[in-house]
């Protein structure tokens, strides 16, 4: 098992930390409230299942998007935005059996649902240009014609989502198939989502929202509750990570007292499974992405607590995330298998494009081949069906980390730098981050439907400052 150090050094190694020197990015002072939670004193919330109707042909969501007030910290109510007016719900879907959502819009502002990691029309991509007005509605279509994954629903409104998606509007949907159910993976309640973000809040418990200080959110919340505590039986547990922040990174470690921590098996990314089990002793988590990890807790007495740590925590701030403390035994016939699904072959590569991601200091906003985005402007036509190699170069002069998040398709990171990719990255993917003076090969293939979608960064922030481009995909 790797020692701490060894773990900040492979993780700057293929480009997974936060590339700032120590001091450089400093957390901003809590606020009383704040200040008075302490880490592990309130339970996690296990994410709340929505039930559909069931119709011939698919399943019915009514959602709606809207405020409401939530306990986050102890004694304080806080007012949020969320799908139902409520905090990291939970839509679990079926491979060929289609999900409609009808979504009112009952914000003062509009909105634009997106399904991140959907294979879906581009009518129901959630397109900027497809906005629900205040008090309007809209359908959504979703063929889940995809292999099963950990998917994530939220606002895509152009310089709107970023504090849409910070005030509680994120929600998760999985997408199961039979080939995952199959497999003696953990299941029912040992399987569990766990959204990561954080936030920073007033004297009062009310969110505080400021784009340009995302270094200023030193409260770290999971599912919706602060540096929680999860109460676990000694045995093995699949863990849904699912990063929702604006722009933090996590790299995350298990300490159970040891001078590696404990073992977190990865079994899948973005596009669901890997090709086989990744043992690691750390795991990147950007903005955007989810990873899976198998966790065995059987390896510890009744009474133990191990605590998830951020490694990548800004200098002022404590690493804990949250507290799994095992209470009690039970029987446990779930294993990881030594293969799990094989990666697509997505063919020979066709066409190859080069993406250079920076920050301009000049004019304040984040470029894509220098290009900041405009909605008119179509910057790229991929053709259905046709194989692609996108090269993605982070020229960044201020050493800014960027990612690229390509909507429809899942890819395959084909390098990073010249070499292969780690093993936790063998599979498919939806969203990759670069770090500055790195670059990485990725391969994708568009298919089915055709019509304007985006591509992006998925910190939100450089999202908003520019750092979106615009597909449309052709026959």
């Amino acid at each position: 098992m790797l020692n701490r150090r060894q773990l900040l050094r492979r993780g700057a190694a293929v480009g997974l930390l936060v590339a700032a020197p120590a001091g450089l990015i400093v957390a901003g002072r809590p606020s009383r409230a704040e200040a008075a939670t302490a880490p592990f004193t309130v339970p996690l919330a296990v994410p709340k299942r929505l039930r559909p109707t069931r119709l011939p042909g698919h399943d019915l969501y009514r959602l709606q998007t809207r405020e409401g007030d939530a306990t986050i910290l102890p004694g304080t109510r806080t007012r949020i935005r969320g799908f139902n007016g409520v905090l990291a719900p939970l839509i679990v879907a079926h491979r060929d059996r289609p999900v409609l959502v009808e979504l009112s819009n009952e914000l003062a502002d509009p909105f634009a649902l997106h399904l991140h990691g959907g294979h879906v029309p581009v009518r129901s991509d959630g397109h900027p240009k497809d906005q629900i007005r205040p008090g309007g509605r809209r359908s959504y279509y979703y063929p889940n014609t995809q292999r099963a994954s950990t998917l994530w629903m939220h606002d895509h409104t152009h310089h709107a989502h970023a504090e849409n998606i910070y005030r509680g509007l994120s929600a998760t949907y999985l997408l199961t198939d039979r080939f995952e159910e199959a497999l003696p993976l953990p299941k029912g309640q040992y399987d569990v989502v766990l959204q990561l973000r954080d936030a920073k809040f007033d004297d009062n418990g009310a969110f505080v929202y400021d784009m340009h200080k995302p270094e200023d959110r030193p409260t770290i919340l999971v599912n919706g509750r602060p540096k929680p505590y999860f109460e676990v039986a000694a045995r093995k547990y699949r863990l849904r990570l699912v990063n929702t922040a604006n722009e933090r990174g996590f790299f995350l470690r298990l300490n159970d007292g040891t001078q590696g921590g404990a073992e977190l098996v990865q079994i899948a990314t973005d596009g669901g499974l890997l090709p086989a089990p990744a043992p690691t002793g750390a795991l990147a988590l950007w903005p955007g992405e989810r990873n899976e990890i198998v966790v065995d807790f059987s390896r510890y007495p009744v009474g133990t607590k191990l605590v998830l740590e951020n490694l990548a925590a800004f200098e002022g701030e404590t690493p804990e995330v949250m507290r799994f403390d095992v209470v009690r035994t039970a029987p446990d016939a779930s294993s990881v298998p030594a293969t799990l699904r094989p990666v697509p072959d997505l063919g020979t590569a066709q066409v190859r494009r080069e993406f250079h991601v920076a920050f301009d200091p000049a004019s304040g906003q984040h470029l894509i081949n220098g290009k900041p985005f405009d909605i008119n402007r179509i910057d790229i036509r991929p053709r259905l069906d046709v194989t692609e190699v996108w090269t993605i170069r982070n020229s960044d002069t201020l050493g800014i980390p960027h990612s690229l998040h390509p909507h429809l398709e899942h890819f395959r990171v084909v390098s990073r730098d010249g070499r292969a990719p780690a093993p936790g990255e063998a599979g498919l993917k939806d969203t990759i981050t670069v770090m500055a003076g790195q670059s990485a090969e990725i391969m994708l293939r568009f298919t089915d439907y055709t019509g304007p979608y985006m591509y992006h960064c998925h910190m939100l922030g450089h999202q908003m400052m520019g750092m979106m481009g615009q597909m449309e995909i052709v026959k």
